[in-house]
Parts: structure tokens; sequence; C-alpha cells
């Protein structure tokens, strides 16, 4: 008997106001990051009418321009004229920034973690980049969207989006897309029918497999509000660390709750995830499994995990107990461990504030590589 079942995932673009934040906060990180590679840094943005706020703790030894960074920022999403309500020259900037706290830098100066947490990892067999199908048409979607913005090719666009893709599955399989919604920002004198032609045709159809559109039954929702002109910052207040979700997964799998952007690499928020995707990743392209989440957990100021899990959903070609055993054995998951083997400390990061930090085939992005394959093959007796 076929099981079916619908999954959505959605996915925003660069210049949504959250991701402006996202951007923003990690520009800052890795303009410390290039200067002081031991800095520590939690920086948080807020956007909203005419005003960049950013605030947070941060330690360094290197001077960093906050207003110029920020500006510049701004000016490459795309937000240039003041007619969008926010834009790079006339924004105001305000920043109110502290030092690291001493009694969480206790801890990590003995090379514990910055926080406790939880923190999952994914992979599956889905997509050449193992991963969820959904979430990753949802982000081509989103970067096509910005792509034909930037070339003039659908130049009445504007720089806030989203998208969503919903995928029906047979039997844990994706089988065709269900409907898609994309909803872009766009110039006042342009019609709804215009917009979801110009989508349809040079934003869409480009990125989704023809395999999986199905005209006959595909669904789709452009603007379906009718309009969508005051957006960005002006529309909507935007804050780092509200797209944990669009960040990661697409919600499959489980999520820790801890927001990724702004954070330095002693934070395992960040550091524990995308090394249990590194792990995952490993683990389904050695063949060990179809499908694996992994979740670690850190107390603060301790070196080594509180716990390793794996879970390959009864995927797995071995006990997951035995895969777990694989696991801390070959990966070192502490907090120096995971930085030195992912090269961390490096002024990477903006580029993972839009568009996903899995899934990417960047060669700064360490954690997508498969570099543990033929140990993991090795130690499972594959």
């Amino acid at each position: 008997m076929k099981e079916r079942h619908l999954f959505s995932s959605e996915s925003v673009t660069e210049g949504h106001p959250d991701k402006v934040c996202d951007q923003v906060s990690d520009a800052i990180l890795d303009a410390v990051m290039e200067n002081d590679p031991y800095g520590r840094v939690a920086c948080e943005t807020l956007v909203t009418t005419g005003l960049t706020l950013v605030s947070g703790e941060i330690t360094t030894s290197c001077y960093v321009d906050i207003p110029k960074t920020v500006r510049g920022v701004i000016r490459d999403i795309g937000y240039t004229n003041a007619a969008y309500g926010f834009d790079y020259n006339t924004c105001s900037v305000l920043t109110s920034i502290d030092e690291q706290s001493a009694d969480i830098a206790l801890g990590v100066d003995r090379a514990g973690a910055g926080d406790q947490g939880i923190m999952f990892g994914y992979a599956c067999k889905e997509t050449e980049e193992y991963m969820p199908l959904p979430i990753m048409l949802a982000h081509k979607i989103c970067r096509r969207l910005s792509q034909v913005r930037k070339e003039g090719i659908l130049s009445y666009l504007r720089p806030d989006g989203k998208s969503q893709v919903t995928v029906e599955y047979e039997n844990n399989k994706p089988i065709r897309v269900d409907t898609v919604v994309v909803s872009s920002q766009h110039d006042p004198d342009v019609d709804k029918e215009q917009i979801e032609r110009d989508v349809i045709e040079h934003v869409i159809k480009p990125v989704v497999p023809d395999r999986f559109l199905d005209p006959s039954s595909v669904q789709y929702y452009i603007n379906p509000t009718g309009r969508f002109v005051v957006g960005g910052p002006q529309g909507d207040t935007g804050l780092t660390g509200r797209k944990i979700i669009v960040d990661t997964y697409g919600g499959k799998g489980s999520h820790g709750g801890g927001a990724f952007s702004g954070k330095d690499p002693t934070k395992v928020d960040r550091s524990g995830s995308y090394a249990v995707r590194w792990v995952a990743k490993n683990l389904v392209a050695a063949g060990l499994a179809d499908e694996c989440e992994v979740q670690i957990g850190y107390a603060i100021g301790v070196v080594d995990p509180v716990s390793v899990t794996v879970n390959t959903y009864g995927s797995g070609k071995i006990d997951d107990h035995k895969i777990t055993k694989i696991v801390r054995k070959i990966f070192d998951l502490t907090p120096s461990g995971m930085m030195k083997a992912l090269n961390l400390r490096r002024p990477i990061f903006r580029d993972t504030a839009a568009y996903g930090h899995f899934g990417r085939t960047e060669p700064t992005f360490t954690w997508e590589r498969t570099d543990r394959v033929d140990e993991i093959k090795k130690a499972a007796g594959l």
C-alpha cells in the first residue's frame, strides 16, 4: 500500500527584514574575525523604518567601524532607494555594545562550551546536497528572486521576498511539487498578473526540475494578497535569529532552538550545529543510513559534550547505538576540536546568513565536506 503525505518548507530572500539583521550581525562578526580570530562576538541587530540598531557583547583587540559595515550590507542587499522606506544612505545606525561577561569568559577560556544547549544535525538522500527537497527548492527560488532583481531581468522587483514549497511524498520519497508560494516586493505600477507570469517563467521554472512540476496539478500562489509594495524594514521590524527553521532543514528533523548569526564559533549553538550536520552528512554519504539525525548536548564551561545520539529513523545499516560509538571515535566534538576541524576562526559567516547554512557548495562551508566517509566505512566494517 502506498503511503502519501505533503510536506512544506519556506525560505526568505536576503532582503527580508530578519535576514537583513542576520547579515548585518554576521558582517560585524566577520570584521572581527578578519583581524582578531579569537575575538568574542554576540551581536544582535534590529531594523525598522529608517533605523538599524546593533547591540550585544563584543570583546576584541581590533576596531570595527560598525556604521560603515552596516551600511555596506544594506547597500549590497539592494536597499538603495529612500522610497523603499529604508536605505543604506539615510537610515540611522545606533550601537549599544558591551564586552562579554567575565563569568561566561571563565568557561570559554578553559576551552569549554560557551553555553549549555542542544543542537541537531540532519542529512538525507533526497537531494545531491543531502538535504530535504522542500527547503532546497525554497532556497533556490529565493536566491533566483534576488538574482533576477539584481541582473535587471525583473527590474521592478524589490529586495523583500519569501517562498514556500509543498512536496508530495510517496513512501517517504519525493514525487512531485504540489504547491509553490512566492511573495515578492515590487514597484507600485506593476500589476499582479504580470508578476505572476514573470515569476513562474523566470524564477520557478528555471530552478524546480521539470520532473517535479506537473502542469495539470501544481498550484501556484504568486503574491496572493494581490499587492506587496510596502516591505522590508518599513513593512516589518526585523531581528537577528528569527529564521532558525529557514536556516536549517525547513522543519525536517529537530531543532535545538538556538540561532546562529552574530555568534562567534565558541558559541556551540553555531559550531555544534555545524559539526553535527557534518557528522550526519558523512554518515549518510558513507552509506550507513538513508536518513540521519544527530543530537549533541553541552554544559557551559565543560569541554566534552554531555550527550551524543544518532537516530537513523530505521534506515541504518547497523544499530544506531553502534553508529553513535563510531561518531564518538572519529569526530572530536569538543568546542576546540570542532573549531579546528572545520576551520571556523575565519571571516566566513556573512555568506551563511541568507539562503541556508546547510546544503551549500561553497568551499568555505567546511561542514558540508564528506571527508570522513572512508573512516566511517572502515569503522562500520562496510
